[in-house]
């Protein structure tokens, strides 16, 4: 066959493969393609995120941008769900079942020191998380499945959910006002999908973990009230900053004494404030931190032996302590184990058999465990790191990056990834 036929011959292939139902194979060479010949808008895109970062419960311009993005595609866009969020449904011109994904959008209360073309204009607040590249993802996910909808068999909702982070004190948002709202009765997902940015995971690369991918995540926070005194005569008062030092140092042997050392705890104190003068014994000290854990069980021993030793050592010293825990905690990430295997295929065939990997389960938290409480879910890590390129600062620090090839990568995995599902029998 000649050199003109081939190539002829190719491209009626790839013209006619979403004619119908094709083999997966096919498909990843078609989307490969297409999310291929998008990167340089998905730059772009994720860069104009970048400069314009919002914080939780204030993502007003990125709901904005994401909507117009939207309906200039002409996807159907629903605004305005719990607070900022945005929801995209593509319905599929084959009958069959109902999926969702989910992207995070704000930002977060960190300055940005990179002097890179895309800094943030926004003083104080900043993408440290990946949440520009997960939008991102997203809307190309969105784009990609609505260009082939009559080829895709069932429907699917790709939302954009404001406040994971976690939202500013007396505020409700994030996932759990999403499904107060109704949405998961809306849309009936059989399945839900989300990745996530992760620099110590090479770009081109993806990780997961089955169970518990993530630690469930308790804010505490303990009030230790003592009595006011002049320095130079503490025994007329109750020091509640002295008081309070040893509960920071005592709440360390929960993990250390307390708990079977095979079970992963983390108890850590994050802010400690007390005292108006250098010469006065402060009258009440506030402290606040978070738990983490892996099991329910250990997390209901973790919290019970948090209020135990704060109000005991207290008490011991002549004090009082109050402890309270946040109503709304995020519980264990659960990848579900049937979709975790059905995510790994997918995402091997996408990326290469060998670019994919488990990792140890990790204690940072995620509100889209509230989703993967109530529906079937699998959430996997996309790689941006790149160490040759100097790109290897962590989540939630000020030099954190990513390698923006992530960004092709990530679309490939997530379209495949759902289109595999809606395939699957």
């Amino acid at each position: 066959m000649s050199q003109k036929l081939v190539c002829l011959s190719t491209a009626l292939i790839l013209a006619s493969a979403f004619a119908g139902s094709i083999n997966a194979e096919d498909r990843n060479a078609v989307i490969a393609r297409e999310a291929g010949a998008m990167r340089d808008r998905l730059v772009q895109m994720r860069r104009d995120f970048h400069r314009h970062p919002e914080l939780s419960n204030r993502e007003e311009r990125t709901s904005k941008k994401i909507a117009e993005t939207l309906r200039a595609l002409q996807i159907p866009v629903e605004t305005g769900v719990a607070k900022y969020g945005v929801v995209a449904t593509i319905k599929g011109g084959r009958p069959g079942k109902n999926v969702a994904v989910r992207a995070d959008i704000d930002g977060l209360p960190i300055e940005e020191t990179m002097d890179v073309p895309y800094k943030s204009v926004n003083k104080g607040v900043k993408h440290a998380c990946g949440h520009d590249l997960h939008t991102t993802v997203g809307l190309a996910t969105a784009e990609l499945l609505w260009k082939h909808r009559a080829e895709l068999p069932g429907t699917v909702t790709v939302f954009f959910q404001p406040a994971e982070e976690g939202v500013p004190p007396g505020e409700t948002g994030g996932a759990t006002l999403m499904i107060q709202e109704g949405l998961l009765d809306r849309i009936k997902p059989a399945a839900m999908f989300a990745l996530h940015s992760m620099p110590t995971v090479p770009v081109g690369m993806a990780s997961y973990r089955p169970g518990g991918q993530m630690a469930s995540s308790d804010r505490f926070k303990i009030t230790v009230t003592g009595k006011q005194s002049h320095g130079a005569e503490p025994h007329r008062g109750i020091d509640p900053i002295v008081i309070g030092s040893q509960l920071v140092l005592a709440l360390q042997s929960i993990d250390s004494r307390r708990i079977d050392p095979v079970e992963p705890v983390v108890v850590t104190v994050g802010t400690f404030h007390g005292g108006m003068r250098f010469n006065i014994v402060a009258p009440v000290v506030e402290m606040e931190g978070t738990l983490r854990t892996l099991s329910p069980v250990v997390r209901d021993d973790a919290r019970r032996l948090i209020n135990e030793i704060s109000t005991g050592i207290a008490a011991a010293g002549g004090a009082t302590a109050t402890v309270v825990f946040d109503d709304l905690p995020n519980p264990v990430l659960m990848n579900d184990e049937a979709l975790s295997k059905f995510g790994d295929a997918s995402l091997r065939r996408t990326l290469g058999p060998t670019n994919v990997r488990q990792d140890p389960p990790r204690m940072v938290a995620e509100d889209f465990a509230h989703f993967a409480q109530k529906v079937p879910s699998f959430y996997f890590f996309i790689g941006v790191g790149n160490a040759a390129r100097g790109i290897t600062g962590n989540l939630h620090t000020a030099e954190f990056d990513i390698d923006e090839e992530a960004l092709v990568f990530g679309t490939k995995a997530m379209t495949n990834l759902v289109w595999d599902f809606l395939e699957a029998k």
